[in-house]
Formats: structure tokens, sequence, C-alpha cells
């Protein structure tokens, strides 16, 4: 990116390159230099953007711990404090839980808009020399509009009879998919509108930042939602592994690790790898069993017409009813009663425990190379909100898939929402093709 200038007295630069020195200047502190031929993709720091000091790297301990851990040394100090503003968060997801999948709900929802926030802050900050117009304004309309599609979504799909009763929501639920492409356009007719010469391509670097982000944290939010409406424990248990493998690879790691793991995260160790597994493993199939026995923790979300309320009330599916399976004659015991459920459980924490801390590996990944420790502050010793969760969405997809592949079946409570919705002259068309069917079979 460099000028052309004629030579000679006073003569004027070439209009056919009219990049002022300022951009020049402005493109190579940011490491966004033009293709040169020869150039190699090595991670330097002329290529890595300078991000400010932020309070994702100060320290926001509350007082009264700094100073009744005051004495320990720094290891030991950090080890408190996690340990108890861990308590404090599974006390809390208690009280949620307790309070309903409502709550639940509006929990996820806010979750995800920390996230999505503490993200698009990064890139924010990264690119703060610049006076972007609209970026900030742009991001959240964006989250607005994609939210907007998948909640209306969900709303059509679980909640049909619901829908069909309100007459503004049936107009909604007609043309959800159109209103929801009209207001994405507006926003793509915003960006291109807001486009401001000099600064094209970080603007596009940041649409780009935006639209990742999205996919990302928006994008599996609802897949978390969607695995809540089949019933709380595929939304509880998930979570709880992912947790107690964190919390099991910490204190294996802590205590007994010695062998460095992956260069991305150098307190990770082989040591807690291993025996963060085997502790999840243990704790998924004992936590499976004590939710299984429960119609409120197993049975899906659901709408009542009658009491104009959620539900969680049916009969348990053959997941959650105890059978009794026969061991291998190499085993002392022959047979073995358990829930259905416990063995998917197995499957679900050697993910969380194999493949889920792969979601932290990225997370290090995106920290380093933007030269920053945490995403946020939020909460002392862990960091920001995403610090926590950068696991939680890879294993909410994992379940959602898992969920779609092995156990999901046809589902008649959404067959008769969707029957309910067409007019009188297709149900009765349907129900005089469904009496010949049940005829012909001698059901009737």
């Amino acid at each position: 990116m460099t000028e052309v200038r004629r030579r000679g007295g006073g003569e004027e630069r070439d209009s056919a390159d009219n990049i002022s020195d300022k951009e020049t200047d402005s493109d190579d502190k940011l490491g966004l230099q033009g293709d040169t031929e020869g150039e190699c993709d090595v991670d330097t720091k002329a290529d890595t953007p300078d991000v400010p000091a932020s309070t994702a790297d100060t320290d926001n301990t509350p007082q009264c711990l700094n100073k009744a851990l005051e004495g320990l040394p720094p290891r030991w100090k950090n080890y408190w404090i996690r340990g108890i503003l861990s308590i404090a968060m599974i006390s809390f997801f208690f009280l949620i839980i307790y309070l309903g999948p409502i709550t639940l709900i509006l929990m996820v929802m806010i979750v995800q808009i920390k996230c999505f926030q503490e993200i698009i802050t990064i890139g924010y900050k990264v690119y703060r020399s610049y006076d972007l117009p609209w970026f900030r304004t742009l991001s959240w309309y964006f989250l607005i509009c994609v939210n907007y599609f998948f909640y209306g979504e969900t709303l059509a799909d679980y909640f049909g009879a619901l829908v069909q009763r309100e007459e503004p929501l049936q107009f909604l639920s007609r043309y959800h998919r159109f209103i929801s492409f009209t207001l994405y356009l507006a926003g793509f007719c915003m960006f291109v509108l807001s486009l401001v010469k000099k600064h094209y391509r970080l603007q596009f670097y940041m649409f780009a930042w935006t639209h990742v982000t999205l996919l990302i944290v928006v994008t599996q939010s609802h897949l978390v939602i969607q695995n809540l409406f089949e019933g709380m424990i595929w939304f509880i248990v998930p979570i709880s592994i992912v947790i107690s493998n964190d919390i099991g690879a910490y204190l294996f790691g802590f205590f007994f690790g010695r062998t460095p793991l992956i260069k991305l995260s150098p307190k990770k160790t082989w040591e807690g790898f291993i025996g963060g597994y085997f502790f999840t493993v243990i704790f998924g199939f004992i936590l499976a069993y004590l939710l299984s026995q429960f119609q409120y923790f197993v049975c899906p979300v659901g709408f009542s017409s009658d009491s104009n309320r959620f539900t969680v009330e049916c009969q348990p599916s053959q997941l959650f009813i105890m059978q009794d399976y026969t061991l291998p004659d190499i085993l002392p015991w022959k047979r073995v009663s358990m829930f259905p459920f416990q063995i998917h459980s197995i499957f679900l924490s050697s993910f969380a425990s194999l493949i889920g801390p792969f979601g932290g590996f990225f997370a290090s990944g995106f920290k380093r190379a933007f030269k920053i420790k945490d995403f946020a502050s939020t909460i002392p010793g862990h960091g920001g909100i995403m610090d926590r969760f950068d696991c939680q969405y890879l294993m909410a997809t994992f379940t959602h898939v898992y969920i779609a592949s092995f156990i999901r079946g046809p589902n008649p409570s959404k067959v008769m929402q969707q029957l309910m919705m067409l007019p009188p002259e297709q149900q009765l068309s349907i129900f005089h093709t469904l009496t010949s069917h049940l005829r012909e079979h001698g059901l009737l």
C-alpha cells in the first residue's frame, strides 16, 4: 500500500492512487498490510492487533475475600476464590432449576446476551482507534433479528395451540420467516449505507465478527432451549457434567498434574484430563439415576390450554422406566437394574470429557490471539460469562444432535398441534384417510 508519486517539482500525486498516508499508517498498525509476494503466514507481533488493557485483566475479587485469604500463597488463594465462587454459582443454578423451565429459558437468554456483549466488546476494543459508524447499533440489531427468528420458530413449533388462540400471533406465525428475512435485510442495507471510505476493510471485518459471534452464541443458545423443551433432564445433565468435568480436571490437575496436555492451555495436564473423565462419567451416571425418578425433570415442557400455563406432566417414556439388564459372565453380578437414560448419560459424559474441553482450547486460542487473559471480569477467579460457557455451547450442540439421532421419535402432540392449525376441510380429509387406513389393517 505505497503511494505512487510523480517525480518533479511540485507535481500532484497520481490520481489513480488516492490512498492517504493516514490510512496506510493506520492499516499497518493493525497488521492489515496489502498482499505481497513471498509473505508468510506467521503468528508474530506485527500481525496481531494490539488490545488495550481492559477490566478483563484486572482483579475484581471482593475485598472481604482478599482480606480473608491474604496470608495464603497465590496458588492456594486462587484455589479458594475459584472454589467459593463455584459453590455460589452452583447454588444459584439449583435455585433457577427450582423456579422452573420458564426461569431457565430467561437465564439462557441473559447468558446469551452477556456472552454476545463480551465478544463484541473485544472486537470493538481491538479496533477502537476507528470511529466506525453504527457498529455497536448494528451488532445489537442483528442479535435482535436472529433471536426473533429462532424464538418465533420455537414458539410455533412447540406451542401451536397457544399461537392459534391469538389473532396477532397467527399473523406473526404465518409470515414469521418473511418478517425475519425483512428485518435482516434492513440491517444489511443499513450496514452497506454506513460504509465509510478508508475503513471499508475494517468494517467488513467487524461485519464478519458480528456474524460469527451470532453463529457461536445465539444459534447454540437456541439449541440449549430446544433441549430444555425435551425435558429438563436434557438441560440439567449436559450442563452439570460439563461443570463436573471442569471441577474434576481442575482438582486432579491441581494435586496430581505433571504432564502438560496442550500448549494453548499450559495449566491443563494429562492427569487432570484423564482424572476428569472418570470423575465425570461416575458423576453423570449417578445424576442421571437421581433425576430419572421425577416427572418434573423427565417430562417435556408443554403448554396447557386449560390452565393457561406451562406444564411438565406426562407418562414417563421408556428411557425413564427402570429396566433389568443381563451382564457378561465375567462380572460377579448377573443382572442389574437401571434407567436406560443412565446408559445415554455415559455417552454424554464421554463427549463432555473428551471433546468438550476442545471448546475451552478454542477459546484459549482466541484469547491468545488478542492478548487477553479472560473475556471479561464478571466472575472473580473465573473471568467472564463466556469463559464459563465456552464448553457448554459445544455440549449443547452435541446433545441436540444426539437427541435427534438416537432419542426423538414421532411426537403425537406436535402432530395434533399441526392438525389443529389446518382448515376444517383438510382436517376432515385427513380423518377419512386415517379411518380408511385403520380399517384396512383391521383396527376399526
